[in-house]
């Protein structure tokens, strides 16, 4: 894992503002942004965009796919405290712009310019360079796809030479991804490392795990709608090399400084949020050693550990003395504490369920095994040690059973992805676990996001032809493609 430390002092030394490129915003037809005023800019020479810092600018917004209330709402990790409205389901449209506009477009600038074999020496091999583009633009635009089904992708980031881009379909999307990511793990060389890598530190052999196990847990979503594609990448994926123990994990270091630090410093100030009853209650049922770090007892005497109940109208909420809840645990809500993003103990639980699956080899001895060591990798990700884990193992609602195995693994990946909320959104989707009541008085917890509204106005023609594939309605209960349980 990269220590803060460490990318303290890479931050510090580039450390930027948003970097002046030729494009321009695909979503938006503003100018491109300048560079800080008091850099020094000889007027007789053109602006020049080093890559290093562009990756930097672009790794920057990777946190920004975890560091959202919304996902860990909808799949009720967290709970709302005073105003519910997220909670019951009212903000329908939501914005790309901020991954469309910033990390994607430096990173394709990246893809498609060749690079100045001059600087490969400090910046990093072109190959490498390349590849790291490549695997981050998958991150991203995975997390779009995820979150709003089919996007602008095929056409998208063109700048001035098509604002009007036409949405692809999530399969075309996923299919292309993981040809990306197969590509850019195989582009990786021998050569040096993206200089200014505060995620990885410039340790290629990392970023080849990351893209292939990014692959494989892509392979496991479309199970359910092609599982002959589902087996094929996820065995070559595996087979390519993936994470071997949580050194591997891709993890987000955040800083002192305000501009970053972690999300959840600010947006638990007030404790506006807190953790559900929904998760609380489901922790003290198993006797879940992770309950010390996901939350703080109330206030109470004695102080107990009590979840938020989920979904209340705010006359409700506001009716419950903050002092009866407990709060999101100190160790997650510091300014430095950082954010995972992908983690082995996720790969392990992906493992375990393919082979309950038939999608990889091993059957029952095979996904009790990976089952169990992604509990232990969870307990030691969040904890720090495995401290409970021979107990927490043998209780009958947590122990391996082949007749629930597929159950018992979603309810613990739900539990491990705690404050990674759209990616626990996403796993309840594909299987229908945990088992979660709505909010009363909704027609259902989303199973999508609305479109940005400025689609509607910018880009109409292609807008609407993607309503229609969701059957004429852009709401946030559309099915995206791999969503095909129940």
């Amino acid at each position: 894992m990269y220590h803060s430390k460490n990318r303290l002092s890479t931050m510090k030394k580039y450390k930027i503002a948003k970097i002046a490129i030729a494009f321009t915003s695909l979503l938006i037809a503003t100018s491109c942004t300048k560079f800080d005023d008091d850099i020094n800019v000889s007027p007789n020479k053109p602006l020049v965009a080093y890559n290093s810092d562009l990756f930097t600018y672009a790794m920057r917004y990777v946190s920004n796919t975890s560091e959202a209330t919304q996902g860990a709402l909808y799949v009720q990790q967290l709970a709302e405290t005073q105003y519910t409205d997220a909670s019951r389901y009212t903000n329908v449209a939501f914005d790309w712009s901020v991954f469309y506009a910033n990390p994607l477009m430096n990173l394709q600038y990246i893809i498609s310019q060749p690079i100045n074999p001059l600087t490969e020496a400090t910046e990093g091999s072109a190959n490498n360079q390349k590849a790291v583009a490549r695997i981050l633009r998958a991150y991203f635009y995975w997390h779009l796809t995820d979150r709003w089904g089919d996007i602008p992708y095929a056409q998208a980031l063109q700048g001035s030479a098509n604002f009007a881009p036409v949405y692809t379909s999530q399969k075309d999307v996923y299919y292309d991804l993981m040809k990306e990511l197969k590509e850019a793990a195989a582009q990786i060389d021998g050569g040096k490392g993206v200089k200014t890598d505060f995620l990885y530190n410039k340790n290629m052999s990392k970023w080849k795990k990351l893209a292939n196990t990014m692959r494989a847990l892509m392979a496991l979503r479309i199970s359910k709608v092609d599982q002959t594609k589902a087996q094929t990448e996820f065995n070559d994926a595996i087979t390519s090399g993936v994470f071997a123990s949580n050194a591997d994990n891709f993890v987000y270091p955040h800083l002192e400084e305000t501009a970053n630090q972690n999300f959840w410093f600010s947006a638990l100030s007030k404790d506006a949020c807190a953790p559900s009853a929904t998760l609380v209650d489901y922790l003290i049922s198993t006797n879940d050693p992770r309950l010390t770090t996901f939350a703080n007892k109330n206030k109470l005497t004695p102080a107990v550990y009590a979840g938020m109940p989920y979904g209340l109208m705010n006359d409700e909420a506001s009716q419950i003395p903050s002092k009866n809840i407990s709060t999101v645990g100190d160790k997650l809500r510091q300014k430095t504490s950082s954010t995972q993003l992908i983690t082995y103990a996720q790969l392990l639980f992906a493992k375990a369920e393919a082979a309950k699956a038939g999608i990889i080899s091993g059957g029952d001895a095979e996904a009790q095994a990976n089952y169990n060591l992604a509990i232990e990798n969870s307990l030691i990700q969040w904890n720090g040690d495995n401290t409970g884990l021979t107990t927490f193992l043998a209780d009958p609602a947590v122990a391996y059973d082949s007749n629930n195995a597929i159950k018992l693994i979603a309810y613990q990946r739900w539990v491990h992805l705690y404050m990674n909320g759209y990616e626990a959104w996403a796993e309840w989707r594909r299987t229908g676990y945990p088992q979660l009541t709505a909010a009363s008085g909704t027609a259902g917890i989303p199973t999508r996001q609305a479109y940005p509204s400025s689609e509607f106005t910018l880009n109409r023609q292609n807008y609407d032809k993607a309503k229609e594939a969701l059957g004429g309605k852009d709401d946030l209960y559309g099915r995206v493609w791999w969503n095909k349980q129940n």
